[in-house]
Parts: structure tokens; C-alpha cells; sequence
């Protein structure tokens, strides 16, 4: 049971992060047009580097199972500060299911902060020794 239970948190982890991945690298990629929506809703463009960071990356190391407890509080505490700030009005098209996810996002990683990284992690390796 200990192995279906360390796969399952591996399997995861890849899974997880892929959204954040994929969106921290959009991020940087359109970087001003970017700055330009946060300023436009009200965050101060100076916060996108620590956004990149942390979505970027914060999900390669979900991944790796790297820092995995804090990064995953740390996310959780993002989904739901950006689902208030960015997905709270429903009269846009979209915004109630992008709140919607954005708590179920939040609810997953709080999970993961929970059990932890699993076996085969990064943060195993390091714990061990």
C-alpha cells in the first residue's frame, strides 16, 4: 500500500505543476503585456518577477519534490490571493470557473502540504541524509 500511496503523490506532483509551469513561462515570455493586466487590476507590476518565481519556479519543484511543503502552502496561498483578486467578478465570461479552479487548486496543495512530498522526492533524498 506504502508504494501505490508514494506513486500517487509522485504522480501528483508531475500533475500539479504543469499549470504553473506552463503559465510562469508564459509570463516571461509576454512579460509586458503581463505587467500591463496586473497593473490594470491593481498589482503593482514590480510583483511579476515573484510571480514567475513562484509559478515557474515553484512548479518545477513540486516536481522534483524540492522545498515541497512550503512551496506548496505558498501556492495555495497564491491560488486563493489571485482567484480574489483576479476571478472574483462573475459578471466577466470565465471568471467563476477560473475562481472555481483556482479553490481547487488551493485545496490540492494544501493537500500535498499535508502529506508531504513522498518517496521519490528530492526532499526524501536530502532527508535521509
Amino acid at each position: 500500500m506504502k508504494k501505490l500511496e508514494n506513486t500517487g503523490i509522485l504522480v501528483v506532483r508531475i500533475l500539479m505543476p504543469i499549470l504553473f509551469i506552463v503559465a510562469g513561462w508564459g509570463k516571461i515570455t509576454g512579460y509586458s503585456a503581463t505587467q500591463q493586466y496586473m497593473e490594470h487590476m491593481g498589482v503593482p507590476g514590480f510583483l511579476l518577477p515573484l510571480t514567475i518565481l513562484l509559478e515557474l519556479g515553484g512548479g518545477l519543484a513540486i516536481l522534483f519534490g524540492l522545498l515541497t511543503r512550503f512551496t506548496a502552502i505558498v501556492t495555495a496561498v497564491f491560488a486563493l490571493i489571485t482567484a480574489f483578486i483576479f476571478h472574483i467578478d462573475f459578471s466577466v465570461a470565465g471568471n467563476a470557473i477560473n475562481f472555481m479552479k483556482n479553490l481547487t487548486i488551493a485545496g490540492g496543495y494544501l493537500l500535498l502540504f499535508i502529506t508531504g512530498p513522498g518517496a521519490y522526492s528530492i526532499d526524501r533524498i536530502l532527508n535521509k541524509k
